[in-house]
């Protein structure tokens, strides 16, 4: 790990900044002389570096936990219409029965409750609502009343009776929160490049924090909504400012490991908030639970430095030299007495979504992304927020998910140092497609319940391993002036397939087949277009930017 700890750095500092003549139109975002001025002066992976990819790993805890809350907190809960005041201590089952509803959403009309009582046998109630001229008419209820002992608690489903004609509440809810991060996907890329990695990343953690501490007092569905909305919005610029971040502090082949292991608490996350939603079933204590680690992270301000290679494109020097020393001081490195770091010999402004498509090769990768981005997200999240429509325990089976997602990232940080990153992205999307086939097949047969979800926990293990790989391969092609922007963009693509995730479940009372054949159909486009994409391994044979350009276009 400590590749260079200890020794003088024999460089010779350039006189330019890297990104000086740079042209993000035109340029691939070949990082190699960046590496020459900061990774060769204070190291290019060393003690200082896995510190600060630990620390940012760790605002992917609150993110996993606010995305994925509503499985809980939304869940369904069996209902019945609301007993009169003076019946409530008539069973359940009586009153159902009595009240005549089918669905839960209506009972007799034209019968005088009043005339009932507790005391009644239930066979003289039968006879009574018979007498009272029950004419065979239902009137819709306008309260219920929930299963309390049913391992689900107190939700916002109970809370605010989102049921029946109000259902479809649930998933306009879940669609705010998914609005605001495809809104906040393209305004935090801009705001990051122009403000900075690290301040977008604290300012919207903190906002973070107060929108999900606040969720847990909230009188009003629609204040509700609107706090789900702000909180999807900064939630994703705490996700990709983190990321960006954790990628410029090192270079080469670190920029892959620091990016994928950026992504390692997502797993654990999942298995955590399973266990808390178990241990709780309460959504407020629930929201309590997953919005409190927020405070701490808080902290981490005064530790986690800016982007030095942003500050470099910027022209702040002085900034960059005291991150450089630091990080040198921590990795055990004796920097050159003679050392300079000179500012941009053009400034650099910040550059707009135009930019991604400037250019061919900017032009295909954009294009690319957005797609792939679309369909990662669209799959990756079907899957994990329609987990309790696939039958079989919740709380195990998005445990399930969560852990077999660990081995795959750790696998696909392996193997992708043997064959790069195209081909392995490319094999996750298809293999994701197989097993989402196979766990179509299997839908309606309750005796193979145990063989769709393994079928499911593969396509979630091969889809993870592709969610992995998306964000370091798109900051790894962008250049660093519109990296930023570039996955904003992209997360902006990513969004407006999370809105469309809540109403998957739809397809299911539609046809039973067809949310796995949708997400089969995507899985097998996503992998076609992967291979439209360039290696990140053959711009490092490039030496001018038309080579790099022709390089990448022979791969397809």
């Amino acid at each position: 790990m400590h590749d260079t700890a200890g020794k003088p750095s024999p460089i010779a500092t350039p006189t330019q900044s890297p990104m000086a003549s740079a042209d993000p139109s035109t340029v691939p975002a070949d990082d190699e002389d960046e590496t020459d001025v900061i990774g060769e002066l204070m190291g290019h992976y060393g003690k200082w570096q896995l510190l600060m990819t630990v620390l940012l790993s760790l605002f992917q805890v609150p993110n996993t936990f606010h995305i994925s809350s509503s499985i809980y907190q939304a869940a369904n809960k069996e209902f019945w219409c609301q007993r009169p005041e003076h019946l409530q201590q008539l069973p359940i089952d009586v009153w159902r029965n009595l009240s005549g509803s089918q669905d839960n959403c209506r009972r007799r009309a034209g019968i005088d409750w009043s005339q009932l009582s507790n005391d009644s046998l239930p066979t003289q109630l039968q006879q009574q609502a018979a007498a009272l001229g029950d004419d065979g008419k239902h009137v819709a209820c306008n309260s219920w009343e929930y299963e309390t002992n049913d391992n689900v608690g107190n939700t916002w489903t109970s809370q605010w009776d989102l049921v029946c004609d109000k259902e479809h509440l649930k998933n306009v809810a879940e669609m705010f929160f998914l609005l605001g991060v495809a809104t906040g996907g393209i305004i935090s890329g801009y705001l990051s490049d122009k403000f900075g990695r690290k301040t977008m990343l604290f300012i919207s953690a903190v906002l973070q924090t107060i929108f999900g501490l606040w969720l847990c007092f909230c009188s009003s569905f629609e204040l509700y909504l609107t706090l789900r909305a702000l909180l999807g919005l900064v939630s994703v610029s705490v996700t990709y400012s983190g990321l960006i971040l954790a990628i410029e502090y090192v270079d080469g082949k670190w920029r892959t490991i620091a990016g994928m292991y950026n992504l390692f608490p997502l797993p654990i996350s999942y298995m955590m908030i399973s266990g808390l939603a178990y241990l709780t079933q309460d959504y407020q204590r629930l929201q309590l639970c997953i919005g409190i680690p927020g405070i701490f992270l808080c902290f981490l301000w005064f530790v986690v430095p800016e982007s030095p290679r942003w500050l470099l494109v910027k022209g702040r020097i002085e900034e960059v030299r005291r991150i450089i020393e630091a990080a040198a001081s921590f990795n055990g490195r004796q920097l050159p007495a003679d050392y300079q770091l000179t500012p941009p010999t053009q400034e650099s402004s910040t550059q707009d979504v135009t930019y991604l498509f400037r250019s061919s090769y900017l032009r295909r990768i954009s294009i690319c992304f957005l797609c792939i981005w679309f369909t990662i997200n669209l799959i990756y999240y079907g899957l994990i927020l329609n987990m309790s429509s696939f039958g079989g325990n919740v709380y195990l089976n998005s445990a399930l998910a969560g852990l077999v997602e660990i081995p795959a990232i750790a696998v696909a940080m392996y193997i992708i140092t043997k064959v790069g990153k195209k081909w392995l992205f490319c094999a996750t999307l298809f293999c994701t497609g197989v097993a989402c086939f196979c766990a179509a097949m299997t839908e309606g047969r309750e005796d193979l319940l145990w063989l769709k979800i393994t079928f499911l926990m593969m396509g979630k293990f091969t889809i993870s391993a592709g969610n992995t790989i998306m964000p370091v391969y798109t900051a790894e092609l962008y250049p660093t002036i519109i990296r930023n922007v570039g996955v904003g963009a992209c997360n902006m693509a990513a969004g407006l397939a999370l809105i469309l995730t809540p109403y998957l479940s739809l397809l299911n009372k539609i046809e039973g087949h067809l949310l796995m054949t949708l997400l089969t159909a995507w899985s097998i486009f996503g992998g076609f277009v992967v291979l439209f994409l360039p290696e990140t391994a053959v711009r490092k044979n490039a030496a001018t930017t038309e080579s790099r350009q022709a390089n990448a276009a022979k791969q397809v």
